[in-house]
């Protein structure tokens, strides 16, 4: 009797999941962000550092670091980066120390002789420090948006470095076809039409505004193209710093065995030669 109760509870589990399966399903409408970006072509995007054979370009990195220092690091952490690091993008140990002492923002610490909470300059030792003291500031003076940690962003978004160039250069005005065909779909006044992003309203402001906003102390013409290709690869470079050891490494284990493969062939081929197979 137990067997048989098994029995119509199994059935009847396998009938409801095939009625489930069988049963049609409402038609989902469209969304204005999906149907953006399945009409949406973005241009292709090349690094020096991307295929299996990459390395980074210093001087992109370099460039790409007076963007963030410039323009991105007003609202932008960087938690995860210290001073020191920029050593590994060609900057010298008294060039680190320099841009430590003249950094914006100071380190907060506490005062050894009151226990009072204070700030100092940032030593090459530090990290980043924030631009706000905390959340809530960083909430109040972004309306009520929060700015993310870039440390580790461009390998938190799909897409990766070529997302975040996209991204800074894709805001625009929204199409008038767009809100004929999604009449919901209008961009609130407090945020900002971008086709990148995943639902099309941003609350960062453009970053990039205009040819010249950075002055590059090698001389390259900082168009806003050229800003973004620089502070996307230096993000890249932020989140990881190891790319060249790792294609380095690749590439010598993938030579290993090519020659291991061509070792233990030659001795089959040698031990075998005389038996019938």
């Amino acid at each position: 009797m137990v067997r048989f109760f098994a029995f119509l509870v199994g059935l009847g589990f396998v009938s409801a999941l095939f009625v489930g399966f069988v049963m049609p399903r409402d038609k989902q409408e469209e969304s204005a962000a999906e149907y953006v970006h399945e009409h949406m072509t973005l241009k292709p995007v090349h690094y020096s550092f991307s295929g299996p054979f990459g390395r980074y370009d210093r001087r992109q990195l370099q460039r790409g670091f007076q963007v963030y220092q410039e323009v991105c690091s007003a609202c932008h952490s960087m938690k995860l980066v210290a001073f020191r690091d920029l050593e590994e993008i060609g900057f010298t140990k008294p060039e680190v120390k320099a841009i430590a002492k003249q950094w914006k923002v100071e380190v907060p610490s506490i005062n050894d002789k009151t226990g009072e909470v204070s700030s100092r300059k940032a030593l090459p030792s530090d990290y980043f420090p924030s631009p706000f003291p905390n959340e809530t500031a960083a909430r109040a003076a972004n309306n009520n948006a929060l700015p993310p940690d870039m440390s580790l962003l461009a390998k938190a978004r799909e897409g990766g470095p070529a997302y975040i160039y996209h991204l800074v250069t894709g805001y625009a005005t929204q199409p008038a076809g767009l809100l004929a065909k999604f009449p919901d779909a209008k961009t609130p006044d407090s945020l900002y039409y971008n086709p990148v992003f995943a639902n099309l309203n941003i609350a960062m402001p453009p970053p990039l505004v205009a040819d010249g906003q950075v002055t590059y102390a090698d001389g390259t013409k900082a168009t806003v193209d050229q800003m973004a290709q620089d502070i996307s690869a230096y993000l890249m470079w932020a989140a990881e710093p190891k790319l060249e050891n790792r294609h380095r490494a690749g590439t010598a284990i993938v030579i290993y065995l090519l020659i291991a493969t061509a070792l233990a062939f030659g001795a089959y081929r040698n031990i075998w030669r005389d038996m019938k197979h």
